[in-house]
């Protein structure tokens, strides 16, 4: 793929904590529109990549070519609570009238229209997330960054949200990078699946399967069972990790 149709380019990149070094000449590229799943081991350097992309953590080496608007949704909302819903989404924003339609609209898309005027304090953990997510959605971004935001839902939110995730980035055609440990959660969304290993990219896997994604279609357990392979788990066919 050429440098035009590339969202994120990173060559090189380097982080070092103390004596351990995170990130050791790792090289990524993302496409315009591509939603890339980023899987490995804890502390293997996801979450500082994602942080380094979204210029929260600066790189000792290395470079990292990124789009402007960029948006990163956490494993916590982060929702302001003494903030209205509406407050939170338009942080940092213009309040005009087209600013206001436009919240409206994207607490509409993540199925929460009406909910403008509560307070986080009010809502589930899956609400909240889907706050975070209508916030990020919001600035247009042209990529947009999730470190593990499902990992505090219960499985049957985790589900709902999946499915959401899903349908709105394919709608709004962004660049996508998610890290997560969750294997079934890299196969459900991701276009390419990447596995980190010793801070330098490891396999990479296009993930084909026919969208919406399923649990049990054809090749989604072989492609399971090689994700899991390449992080050390040995699933026996039939069983359990």
């Amino acid at each position: 793929m050429s440098a035009a149709g590339l969202a994120v380019q990173v060559r090189g990149a380097r982080k070092r904590f103390g004596e351990r070094e995170v990130l050791s000449g790792l090289d990524l590229d993302i496409g315009a529109t591509e939603f890339v799943v980023m899987l490995g081991k804890s502390g293997s350097g996801k979450s500082t990549l994602l942080r380094a992309l979204c210029a929260l953590e600066p790189l000792d080496a290395g470079e990292a070519r990124v789009p402007p608007r960029r948006s990163v949704v956490f494993q916590e909302p982060r929702l302001v609570e003494s903030l209205r819903v509406r407050d939170n989404l338009l942080l940092g924003l213009p309040r005009t009238r087209a600013q206001l339609a436009a919240a409206e609209a994207a607490l509409d898309e993540v199925e929460l229209g009406g909910r403008s005027d509560a307070w986080p304090g009010t809502l589930s953990g899956g609400e909240a997330q889907r706050v975070a997510l209508a916030r990020a959605l919001l600035r247009h971004p042209q990529l947009l960054l999730l470190d593990e935001p499902f990992a505090a839902l219960d499985a049957l939110t985790r589900i709902r949200m999946h499915a959401l995730v899903a349908r709105l980035c394919e709608r709004h055609r962004t660049a996508v990078l998610l890290v997560t440990h969750d294997v079934d959660e890299a196969i459900l969304l991701a276009d390419r699946a990447v596995v980190l290993k010793e801070g330098q990219l490891g396999a990479s896997f296009d993930v084909s399967l026919p969208r919406p994604r399923a649990r049990g279609v054809p090749g989604f357990a072989a492609l399971r069972r090689s994700l899991l392979a390449e992080l050390g788990v040995v699933e026996q066919v039939g069983g359990s990790a």
